[in-house]
């Protein structure tokens, strides 16, 4: 078969280290960690750690996921009807960008919380056209943010009102050595901790403890044509 190709990233030996990524990637020595700059969805991919003593080697494998976070979110009204005292509406709740989104509705408020619930991007709404306002609200999300916006109609129409806000937050992925990773896509950074397991919480302050140990890290695992 053909032979397995790995490019290095970083070596560290006997205290000192090589980063073959220079602009790339920086090597923080002071925790053990290596961060990807200028980040970009090239960098989702299998990443290993091995460390390297005497005749013994150890290999762990790194699944790096990055996400570009939810924005623009917005609602459109498909269809509205008014029948048997009714008004029946359909919603569609869209976000323009992002990775792997999931879409939810709700309410604000606990008396129209039953008339909201669902998870879908599509909301069938009908209620009685005696209520004053009806209020719902489509949350957009993936693993690092979410965004919310809010659909508030008064009268049965395609006349709406409503507002928008975002959170983001910081997603940890575990795999097999602890990593802090996976912000947001655009204008930031990922920024991955590679953690010797078995490591005791004394050993925690001195990561590189074992200068007779070889640490390599590399990129992505495949085979050449």
């Amino acid at each position: 078969e053909d032979p397995l190709r790995k490019l290095v990233l970083l070596k560290y030996s006997d205290s000192n280290y090589t980063n073959y990524m220079e602009g790339r990637t920086r090597f923080h020595a002071s925790d053990f960690s290596l961060e990807i700059l200028n980040t970009s969805r090239q960098d989702r991919q299998l990443y290993e750690y091995i460390v390297s003593k005497g005749s013994e080697e150890k290999v762990w494998q790194i699944q790096l996921e990055v996400y570009e976070p939810v924005s623009d979110l917005s609602i459109q009204i498909l269809s509205w009807a008014q029948t048997n005292g009714s008004c029946t509406v359909t919603l569609n709740c869209t976000a323009a960008r992002g990775d792997n989104v999931s879409y939810s509705w709700g309410s604000r408020d606990a008396s129209t919380s039953g008339l909201c619930t669902r998870n879908s991007s599509l909301l069938h709404l009908s209620y009685p056209l005696q209520n004053a306002s009806i209020a719902c609200a489509c949350t957009a999300s993936n693993p690092i943010s979410s965004w919310v916006v809010d659909f508030n109609s008064s009268q049965c129409s395609y006349e709406q009102g409503g507002s928008a806000e975002m959170t983001t937050e910081h997603l940890v992925l575990a795999v097999v050595v602890p990593i802090a990773t996976v912000m947001m896509f655009t204008g930031a950074f990922v920024v991955a901790y590679l953690v010797m397991p078995g490591a005791s919480r004394e050993q925690e302050h001195s990561p590189l403890a074992e200068d007779n140990a070889v640490h390599t890290i590399y990129s992505q695992v495949q085979r050449v044509e």
